[in-house]
């Protein structure tokens, strides 16, 4: 099938990913992703009342976060916009723009915000009351640290998912290593010519606010705190689990950001593309869920049921990027769809820039596209895992507007 919302071209950006504990780490996320809204829709000359609808997707509650996405419209000027807080962990920017087509697709909408950011610094510490707990005594949480360690179905970590998939499967340390140098290849590449690739969808020098939003705090120049692997550092790594397969070289890095994309109606979309000509198509989109602590495994029938409704197969995708919180994601998706892992995430991936979670899968949908746009137009798909064994999918179109 194909939806009748459209992506407008160059209607999406992404601030750079910082790692926690860094330069973005005492912003405010939803401050911080409307006063980027705020700002890269003037740059763009975007009409904000040409909007109509809205979707806010993260996954670490911020304070007021309980007014969600009309709180995030309003500090950006929008205050006409309204609609839901969504999230579904890494999964959450494709779920959003489900959210916004499916809008569009039934006539209440024709032009929606998608908004997605976290901050996995400073994560919340959350205190639930319990009267009937000796006494009175309630339960405490580490909201990031504590989720991140352990699955409530099953009492395991994410890092145990990712062990399960490599060992059923074979899937060496060496192998990944070798893959993980391959994505920061691809990395450099987005990075060349003075952050050309990444200067498509990202403002650069980038001015990081005050926690007041009045002046500037510093630059970044791109995305912060990545740790740029060798060879030789790779092999003097040892598994992070006793017995397992992953080192710390194998998976990403918690990190804190927001992007933002937009999609209408054929019509809205022609008006609020950045270059008329270029037509950008949502074919499909898919979900699924594989059994307990099988998480990277989920990406696969995710991508098959999006590739199903779009009618199209694996082999017809000129581009395909991926959610990769551990290089093991993306070997184990190459090897069930027969492809090869070194052509995939062509101008980089979370598995290198980082997880802020709510916003990895804009920031990679937006680089699918960019990546198509620059092969003269094409089919690619999206799909990346999330917690609980789950992940989503999407088959976009870019092409010339007929």
């Amino acid at each position: 099938m194909t939806y009748l919302a459209e992506i407008p071209y160059g209607a999406y950006w992404s601030t750079p990913f910082c790692r926690w504990q860094g330069s973005l780490a005492n912003l405010h996320s939803i401050k911080f992703a409307a006063h980027v809204v705020r700002d890269e829709m003037a740059r763009r000359q975007i009409d904000g009342a040409l909007l109509d609808y809205g979707v806010l997707g993260t996954s670490v509650p911020q304070q007021h976060v309980f007014y969600g996405l009309p709180w995030l419209t309003g500090m950006a000027g929008l205050g006409h916009i309204g609609g839901p807080t969504i999230g579904q962990a890494c999964a959450t920017s494709v779920r959003c723009i489900l959210s916004g087509a499916q809008e569009i697709e039934t006539g209440q909408a024709t032009a929606a915000l998608i908004v997605a950011t976290d901050r996995v610094s400073n994560g919340p510490q959350v205190y639930y009351p319990n009267p009937a707990g000796p006494g009175g005594t309630g339960k405490f949480e580490n909201w990031t640290m504590d989720n991140f360690g352990y699955d409530p179905l099953g009492g395991h970590s994410m890092l145990t998912t990712a062990e399960n998939v490599a060992r059923d499967n074979g899937i060496t340390t060496p192998q990944q290593h070798e893959v993980v140098l391959r994505r920061q290849e691809q990395y450099a590449a987005a990075l060349a010519d003075d952050h050309a690739f990444q200067k498509r969808y990202m403002t650069l020098p980038f001015d990081v606010p005050r926690p007041n939003f009045k002046k500037t705090a510093n630059q970044l120049m791109g995305d912060e705190g990545l740790t740029i692997s060798t060879a030789e550092g790779l092999a003097k790594l040892r598994p992070v689990v006793e017995g397992g397969s992953i080192t710390y070289g194998g998976q990403t890095h918690p990190a804190d950001g927001n992007a933002s994309l937009i999609v209408a109606s054929p019509d809205k979309a022609k008006e609020i593309s950045q270059n008329s000509h270029i037509q950008i198509k949502i074919h499909g989109i898919g979900q699924a869920r594989v059994e307990l602590a099988y998480m990277p495994k989920a990406a696969v029938p995710a991508a098959q049921v999006a590739l199903a409704q779009a009618g199209f197969s694996i082999e017809q995708m000129d581009a395909i990027t991926t959610h990769n919180p551990f290089v093991v994601n993306d070997i184990y998706f190459a090897d069930q769809f027969g492809i090869d892992v070194n052509m995939m995430n062509n101008f980089g991936c979370s598995l290198i820039w980082g997880h802020p979670q709510g916003p990895m899968g804009l920031r990679g949908v937006i680089e699918l596209i960019e990546e198509l746009a620059l092969k003269g137009g094409g089919y690619g798909l999206f799909s990346g895992c999330a917690a609980g064994d789950t992940a989503m999918a999407i088959v976009l179109q870019v092409t010339d507007r007929k």
